[in-house]
């Protein structure tokens, strides 16, 4: 089916929040906005069950990367699950942004959260440490293909059990629910912005399984869920 207006192709507009001279004050202030809307459209819902199971299944503390971690709220949340129901997790959060790890160390240390952050270049350093699960969240959206590739194939190579990506699917529903959402729930002008961006940007469901097999990924999931997201799962 063809999308209407301009949703056909994918439109990559640099996002404000990738500018690395983007003001602090508002940098803190997009990421406070982006863990509301990832709050409202159930982001940690999404992956939580896939890896509760693993969890359980190893018997042990599941390692979990989260790349591009931005504020640490996914991380924290699903951290705040697991103590909820009585897993163990070890997350280690990985952000090539100085402001996002300091907000990120600064969420936890709040909550007294067990977990880490440190500074990586995904597209560019070499993956940190052996992890049962690689978990990538809103983040393949702000890469090319030929960025985007390389990464899913390094997200597998590395993954000891299973790779998770939650992402935007690019169509008018989600660029209509998501301005709207920026807009009521959110005070920064960065996040009006960039929430319409990233919907054009998004992959949608059948581009985002072509990329897995370019990536040479097999027998993938790919599930659709609330607030215009995708869910694609890939296990060893």
């Amino acid at each position: 089916m063809q999308l209407p207006g301009n949703l056909t192709a994918r439109a990559r507009v640099a996002e404000i929040m990738d500018r690395p001279d983007l003001e602090p004050h508002l940098h803190r202030h997009a990421l406070r906005g982006l863990a509301t809307l990832n709050f409202l459209s159930r982001s940690v819902g999404i992956v939580w069950p896939r890896i509760y199971r693993l969890a359980r299944q190893l018997g042990r503390p599941v390692r979990i990367l989260d790349l591009a971690t931005g504020g640490g709220d996914i991380p924290l949340k699903l951290w705040q699950r697991a103590q909820e129901t009585g897993v163990q997790v070890d997350i280690l959060g990985i952000d090539i942004s100085p402001i996002a790890l300091e907000v990120a160390r600064g969420r936890a240390e709040r909550e007294g959260a067990l977990l880490r952050f440190a500074k990586f270049d995904v597209l560019h350093d070499d993956l940190p440490g052996e992890h049962d699960i690689i978990l990538c969240s809103l983040f393949l959206h702000h890469l090319d293909e030929h960025d985007a590739i390389p990464l899913l194939r390094r997200m597998a190579a590395a993954a000891q059990h299973l790779v998770l990506v939650n992402d935007l699917v690019r169509n008018r529903v989600g660029l209509m629910v998501v301005a709207a959402a920026a807009r009521l729930f959110t005070r920064s002008p960065v996040v009006w912005t960039d929430a319409s961006r990233s919907v054009r940007a998004a992959f949608t469901v059948s581009e985002l399984h072509a990329l897995a097999r370019s990536a040479g990924l097999r027998d993938i999931r790919l599930t659709r869920h609330w607030f215009c997201r995708m869910l694609l799962e890939w296990s060893r």
